[in-house]
């Protein structure tokens, strides 16, 4: 497969970039897109066959299943069932954002995104390039476009240097602006937990509603294997 990287900073001109990378999608393929953290790869969430290629691209398992990010906090509950106030709260505060809130599934929903035991990981980027995808595609399964345990792509140049031509088209709008992978928070239940200390802080996170830090209660049977 050839791969190509394609200019995607100015929404004046990154159509024909989007064109290409939707298109893709559409084929079951993955894409590499921007975020505001770090730079993704990215999949059709409904599509396990492109979840499935996307896990194979970073060297990953179906055990370590890929969060989903969506265009706006108003597709929680389409996505996910049973989510505490807390955690509604949590992404009014920090959607879009550095934020990722894990949750029931929709038992409903036609995909698979691995052995997530029934959770999803949401979150909704804080990335103009990727909103504006976001919006044409829905719901996009998406990991950190590198290899599993090399360092997070910070630039899509960086991001093809490790997956290169299992990617097609790679979106390049810079650096990008965050550098750290998001915080994840479990909201399986009432007692919200960090899982992942990331952009968000917890003193940020407590600011707005009750969340425990991972020391202080026992790991969860769900959210330790999720990253970006």
């Amino acid at each position: 497969m050839t791969s190509t990287i394609r200019p995607a900073h100015d929404a004046t001109e990154w159509g024909p970039a989007l064109d290409e990378a939707i298109n893709q999608l559409h084929r079951g393929a993955p894409i590499v897109l921007p975020t505001d953290t770090v730079y993704g790869i990215g999949a059709d969430a409904f599509n396990p066959t492109a979840v499935n290629t996307l896990l194979r691209a970073k060297g990953r398992g179906r055990h370590m299943p890929p969060p989903v990010l969506v265009a706006s906090s108003a597709t929680i509950d389409a996505l996910a069932t049973n989510v505490p106030h807390g955690a509604k709260l949590l992404a009014e505060a920090f959607w879009p954002g550095g934020l990722t809130l894990i949750c029931h599934a929709q038992p409903s929903l036609a995909w698979d995104l691995g052995e997530t035991q029934g959770t999803v990981a949401l979150r909704v980027p804080d990335h103009p390039t990727a909103l504006a995808l976001l919006q044409r595609t829905g719901p996009l399964a998406v990991s950190s476009a590198n290899k599993t345990g090399a360092p997070a792509a910070m630039t899509a140049q960086e991001a093809h240097d490790q997956l290169g031509s299992s990617v097609s088209v790679y979106l390049d709008a810079g650096h990008a602006p965050g550098g750290v992978a998001s915080t994840i928070v479990d909201a399986t239940t009432d007692t919200l937990r960090v899982v992942r200390s990331g952009a968000i802080s917890i003193e940020q996170l407590r600011e707005v509603t009750e969340v425990m830090d991972r020391d202080e209660l026992p790991a969860p049977a769900t959210g330790e294997s999720y990253s970006e």
